[in-house]
């Protein structure tokens, strides 16, 4: 019988009679019985423990040091100096020595950290022209009003790039040393490849040269207020490193989703002895140019030296988390065989 039609009333409104819509369908819901979820519980509780057991065995093999330099050694004083504005150009060095006892196997990455810093405040993350970075003249030359206060310079002069997340770039730089019986010798660090692919050839390009200099291109634009030179000079000994797609640029413009964090300043060179295996025990020091003030925020800074595996570095957030999940799921099971073997399968032992 088919849904009426022409007719006001309910008789108008009414669905067709089909097993579908008069819900006539063949239907199966599972019988939820203590012999079926029992064993469900227990299985998924062994697949959890698992899962953290060997996730815990992949982070205890890589191998991690963190070092404080921030107010370390010789860089107290640069600590103490940048205290003070107006010693923001003055250069200062320093130098912080450390020891490993277990030798680092394998592709060592070098970090910068740093603590207390808010890269995910909204307005800070909103301070920024993307299409400034990625390459479009237009925006060159008049970068979007979200860069505001860093939009122009005094001299009404665009900055380039623009925006509060550009203008606080992380400046330190390092050298590694490596003291060995006959002297010492500087580890090599790649400086380039640091970035995701998609970032350095599609996020990020530099405007269309047009058989011009790069720094022809940003002629007419100034750089960040907080920065010592310009944009197409970030990197003297690597031309094609300058500009938008300097990889130290890129790294620091994915902005952190916590106040603690670190990025990639380098990776292991290993090429040469003793490198070839990674980074051998020993002492070691850092040659540090001190540029980034952090007393401001009440932050910190510091390197780390890390391997890494499959699962990444070392972060024993998951493996933890599957262990505490394997933990809770094994008491509930527990509580409901105690529960199931007290008042019997079919409940005849329940008082009502």
């Amino acid at each position: 019988m088919g849904k009426v039609k022409g007719k006001p009333g309910p008789l108008a409104r009414r669905p067709d009679n089909s097993a579908f819509k008069q819900q006539r369908l063949p239907a199966w819901s599972p019988m939820l019985t203590a012999n079926t979820v029992l064993p469900f519980f227990y299985f998924m509780a062994l697949m959890c423990l698992l899962l953290g057991v060997w996730l815990l065995l992949t982070v205890q093999n890589t191998q991690e040091m963190k070092l404080d330099y921030t107010e370390a050694e010789t860089c107290n004083k640069c600590f103490e100096m940048r205290k003070n504005v107006s010693n923001a150009n003055k250069p200062c060095t320093c130098t912080v020595n450390f020891r490993i006892d277990k030798p680092f196997k394998g592709d060592v990455f070098f970090y910068y950290g740093l603590r207390n810093f808010h890269q995910n405040l909204r307005r800070y993350m909103d301070s920024r022209d993307d299409g400034q970075t990625v390459g479009r003249k237009k925006n060159l030359k008049d970068p979007s009003s979200y860069c505001e206060p860093f939009l122009k310079d005094p001299s009404g002069r665009p900055i380039a790039p623009c925006g509060a997340v550009a203008n606080s770039i992380f400046n330190d730089s390092f050298v590694l040393w490596y003291h060995h019986p006959n002297g010492r010798g500087e580890v090599p660090l790649m400086r380039e490849g640091l970035t995701w692919y998609t970032d350095k050839y599609i996020k990020f390009r530099n405007p269309t040269t047009d058989n011009l200099t790069l720094a022809e291109v940003f002629e007419g634009t100034a750089p960040p207020p907080y920065w010592q030179k310009p944009v197409y000079k970030l990197d003297p000994s690597n031309p094609m490193n300058n500009g938008f797609i300097n990889d130290d640029f890129i790294v620091w413009m994915r902005e952190a989703a916590f106040p603690n964090f670190k990025k990639l300043y380098g990776i292991l060179f290993r090429n040469d002895n003793p490198f070839t295996k990674g980074l051998p025990a020993g002492n070691y020091s850092i040659n540090i140019t001190y540029n980034f003030p952090v007393q401001y925020f009440r932050g910190r800074k510091e390197v780390v030296l890390t391997t890494v595996t499959w699962f990444g570095g070392q972060n024993h957030f998951l493996p933890i988390a599957y262990l505490i999940t394997s933990s809770l799921i094994l008491l509930t099971a527990v509580v409901l065989t105690v529960v199931w073997w007290k008042f019997g399968k079919d409940g005849k032992n329940m008082k009502e």
